[in-house]
């Protein structure tokens, strides 16, 4: 579990840790151009993004109250420091973070990972 997600949040495949896991900013690739692994069967949906947002919030909230509290700053410091800030961090997270969601359910075998998965039968 531990070597996937850290590939994950490299944003390699979870398989190899040699092929790209994206082919855009947030576009997680078909298939892995190295080892051929599918990922078009992930289903990440909300979790990087909530897991974004929580993290980035839980970060701007403390570090806007220590700052305030500690240097009380004028209040263009805090209109020009947080939004670019929060901003930043939101950027840099959340293909990461996706990259980690991916590769755990990868590692945990889920939504169409798992080899000996038989296709669904119709009920014809």
């Amino acid at each position: 579990m531990l070597p996937s997600l850290r590939r994950g949040w490299t944003r390699k495949c979870p398989h190899c840790g040699n092929g790209a896991l994206f082919n855009g900013y947030l576009s997680v690739c078909d298939t892995c151009e190295t080892c051929g692994e599918e990922f078009h069967h992930h289903r990440a949906d909300d979790m990087p993004a909530w897991a974004t947002i929580l993290i980035v919030g839980h970060l701007l909230a403390s570090a806007v109250l220590t700052v305030e509290q500690g240097f009380q700053p004028p209040y263009w410091v805090h209109v020009a420091l947080w939004p670019t800030l929060g901003v930043a961090l939101c950027l840099l997270l959340l293909p990461r973070i996706k990259g980690a969601v991916v590769a755990m359910q990868w590692a945990n075998r889920m939504h169409g990972f798992d080899l000996a998965r038989e296709p669904a039968q119709s009920l014809d």
